[in-house]
Formats: C-alpha cells, sequence, structure tokens
C-alpha cells in the first residue's frame, strides 16, 4: 500500500505543474486585460487622449512634399509652397477609411478658421473613389496631394488613418493627432496647439 501511494506522487507532482504551466497564459491575458482596460478608463474618465501616441517628428522641420494632384478635384496638389509661410494642418485620409468620413465635418469646420490652412494626403486610394467621398462631403482641403504607395506616410511616420499634423510657418510640426478629431480633441488638443504657435492666449 505504501509503495503504491509513493509510487503516485510524482505523477501527482507532475500533474500540478501542468496545471500551472496551463494557468500561465491565463494569467497573462488577464494582465493585458487589466492594462487595456484602465487605458480605456483614463480615457472615458480621466480626459486622456491616448490616440494622442507622441511622434519623434514633433519639433522637427516636416519631411518634404511633393505630391500629384487629385485628378478631377480642381484642388492644388501639395507641395512645399503649398505650405510655406502658413500654419498648415496636413490630414491623412481615404475614402475607404470608415473613421475618415466621420471626422470630416470637423474638419468642414476647422477649414472655416482664417487662422489655418487645411491640406490633405490621399492615402493609397483610387482616385475615383476619392473623389466620390469628397463630392458627397464636401472638400474642405486648399491642396491635396495623391499617396498612392504610401511612400509619403511613411515619411511622415503614420500609423495609420486618418492622421494630422499641425506644421507651423516655419515649418516644424508641432502636434500630432492619431485617429479622427472630434470635439473634445479638437477642444483641448488642436485649438491650444494653434493658439500657442500664433502666440495668442488660450480661449
Amino acid at each position: 500500500m505504501s509503495t503504491s501511494t509513493d509510487d503516485k506522487r510524482p505523477e501527482g507532482g507532475r500533474s500540478a505543474a501542468r496545471y500551472l504551466l496551463a494557468l500561465i497564459p491565463l494569467v497573462v491575458f488577464a494582465g493585458f486585460a487589466l492594462v487595456a482596460g484602465k487605458m480605456l478608463y483614463d480615457q472615458d474618465v480621466n480626459g486622456l487622449d491616448v490616440s494622442a501616441i507622441p511622434s519623434a517628428l514633433i519639433g522637427k522641420t516636416a519631411p518634404s512634399l511633393s505630391l500629384p494632384p487629385l485628378e478631377g478635384s480642381q484642388t492644388p496638389a501639395l507641395t512645399d509652397a503649398a505650405m510655406k509661410g502658413k500654419l498648415t494642418l496636413v490630414n491623412v485620409f481615404a475614402s475607404w477609411c470608415v473613421p475618415c468620413r466621420q471626422e470630416h465635418p470637423m474638419l468642414k469646420d476647422l477649414a472655416k478658421d482664417s487662422r489655418l490652412t487645411l491640406v490633405g494626403i490621399n492615402y493609397k486610394d483610387r482616385n475615383d473613389n476619392a473623389l466620390r467621398f469628397l463630392g458627397e462631403l464636401g472638400n474642405p482641403y486648399d491642396a491635396i496631394g495623391v499617396d498612392p504607395n504610401g511612400k509619403a506616410a511613411i515619411d511622415w511616420g503614420v500609423y495609420g488613418i486618418p492622421e494630422s499634423y499641425l506644421v507651423g510657418p516655419d515649418g516644424t510640426i508641432l502636434y500630432k493627432k492619431v485617429g479622427p478629431f472630434d470635439e473634445r480633441s479638437v477642444t483641448d488638443g488642436l485649438m491650444p496647439a494653434i493658439e500657442k504657435a500664433l502666440g495668442t492666449p488660450a480661449g
């Protein structure tokens, strides 16, 4: 009897070890879930905007732009000349991007701000689809450059679209927004950056 019990102990120990090993992925997943939940809580409750991902280019000179125009839009091509000496918001968009559609009314409002020049980089899009998108929702852009293979987006460090960059009159990137603009991100993020760039008090 005693010999039989002793023989079972190593197998029981191995079973317990296998059980503990099986729990490790669950513990790791639970840890990730807690972190994600905390981030969502911070965004929703504490007013933090987790989509405002810092860019290595902020504070540096914006990459040069010399993109062809969106044919049929009657909007000038996006080149450095279109931005030179102006406070410019560079918006990366595409017709297939659902959040781009969601933020478009905000862009139309921003286009009415005489302090700001709004330009667009049309990212990996079809010309006819982009024209249809702007025809349906309106064209807020002072210039549009077509980026069919995403090379310009890579130069600008784009994570995903929509994405927007505020560029100072001297060509320095001052602010970056990942994801669509909404009222809160415009009020709490973009407007203070505009006012700071222009040396006007926040209001």
